[in-house]
């Protein structure tokens, strides 16, 4: 961990005054499982940018949308496999790109060395008869 990394972690007492809500707050959202703050030696809770922004959504959706806990858990599953998909989709384009390409210099390939150009999609076995 950074020296600046470690000026941002945050004790319980000092988010649950940043956020107006109780200790007991904090504590259920981590049973709960939508906060997992990191741990000093001594066990104390300690809380980084990421876990106040998290925090931040939860109040958001509890308290202006009235989303009860097992639905913001909802959300957040449901973020998780959007972010999934995304890289996914991501992937899979990657993919399209690569594959278009080699066929392009393929087929490019093929034609360029031709005597006449012709298209191999316009091409028909015909059968001789004798």
């Amino acid at each position: 961990m950074t020296g600046k990394e470690e000026r941002e972690l945050f004790t319980i007492s000092v988010v649950s005054k940043m956020f107006d809500i109780h200790p007991q707050t904090l504590r259920l959202y981590e049973r709960e499982g939508l906060l997992s703050p990191r741990r000093s030696e001594g066990k104390t809770r300690l809380y980084c940018r990421e876990d106040l922004e998290r925090i931040r959504k939860i109040l958001s959706l509890t308290r202006d949308m009235g989303v009860n806990l097992a639905g913001v858990e909802v959300v957040f599953t449901m973020q998780d496999q959007m972010e999934a998909m995304k890289g996914f989709v991501a992937e899979m384009f990657r993919y399209l790109d690569q594959e278009v390409k080699r066929e392009f210099e393929e087929r490019w390939q093929r034609e360029s060395h031709a005597l006449v150009r012709f298209p191999s999609s316009k091409l028909m076995k015909v059968g001789l008869e004798r």
